[in-house]
Order: C-alpha cells, then sequence, then structure tokens
C-alpha cells in the first residue's frame, strides 16, 4: 500500500488510541489553498506492505482502532479496500475512514463496497477554515468544522 505515514499510536482521531494510516493522495476538492494537510502533500509516498501494517497493529497492545486519514483516503479507494480485507482476517477492531467527501458525494458502489465490511465509521465533510471545532458523539473528539460529521455505517 502506498501510504504517506503512518502513526502507531494516535489519541486525537477517536476516542481509543488509534493507528493512523495516511493516504497519499487527493482531488483538492476543498481547494489545495484550504488544504489542512499541506505539509502531508509535500511529505514523499512510500510502498508498504499491508501485511507489515497490520502486524505493527496487531502487536501493538495500545491501539484500539485503525484510522485512515488525509490526503483523502476515498481517491485511494482500491488499495483501502484491499487492505481492510487483509486487517479483517485478523482483526475485528474497528476502522474509522476520514474523508473530506460528503456523503452524497461517494460513489453507490464504492459506499456498498465498505458496508461489506463490519465495525466502519467515516468522518464526512470538507475541512472549512476559521470555525469552531465541534465535539462528535461517534468518535468522541472535536472536529475542526461545524458541517464536518462521523456516522457508523457498518
Amino acid at each position: 500500500m502506498l501510504i504517506k505515514g503512518m502513526v502507531s499510536e494516535d489519541f486525537v482521531n477517536y476516542k481509543k488510541p488509534s493507528m493512523v494510516i495516511l493516504t497519499p493522495n487527493c482531488d483538492w476538492k476543498c481547494g489545495k489553498e484550504l488544504c489542512q494537510n499541506s505539509p502531508l502533500a509535500q511529505t514523499p509516498a512510500r510502498e508498504v506492505d499491508n501485511k507489515v501494517l497490520i502486524d505493527m497493529y496487531v502487536n501493538n497492545d495500545i491501539s484500539k482502532a485503525l484510522v485512515f486519514s488525509g490526503l483523502e483516503p476515498f481517491f485511494n479507494f482500491n488499495d483501502m479496500i484491499e487492505f481492510i480485507h487483509d486487517f479483517r482476517a485478523v482483526s475485528n477492531d474497528l476502522v474509522i475512514i476520514y474523508t473530506g467527501y460528503d456523503k452524497d458525494e461517494i460513489d453507490l458502489e464504492l459506499s456498498t463496497l465498505i458496508k461489506a465490511f463490519p465495525e466502519i465509521i467515516v468522518k464526512f465533510g470538507r475541512y472549512i477554515p476559521g470555525q469552531q471545532c465541534h465535539f462528535d458523539e461517534v468518535l468522541g473528539v472535536c472536529l475542526a468544522s461545524d458541517n464536518q460529521y462521523a456516522e457508523k455505517i457498518s
């Protein structure tokens, strides 16, 4: 899987400690100049075998969920689905996908493929600068923009 980075123990994106996989591409739908992940866009991507990442997760006693995050996970949908498939072979822990897309922008076929896996949460909505953060009940953390929300889809 091509990634920009990985955080083995994150305490910001979900109410429980999580491993975060930083996805490598985006279509800049939010506007490149508004991107809250601009520094990440400049980071070189690297290929990491799914098994290596999954083994890191399984052998970590702290992380209790897996998060796909910025740039845009849905832009690398096939890689993400393949990873979730491999991950489900060894863990039923929660998978959270942080997307800048609105719910109605995600193709029905893609949505159906994601819903086929158990224990999936999707955080929807673009980042809008200058807004107050708000607490999201599903994730148990503050999100940066009022239009952002999480939903358990399976």
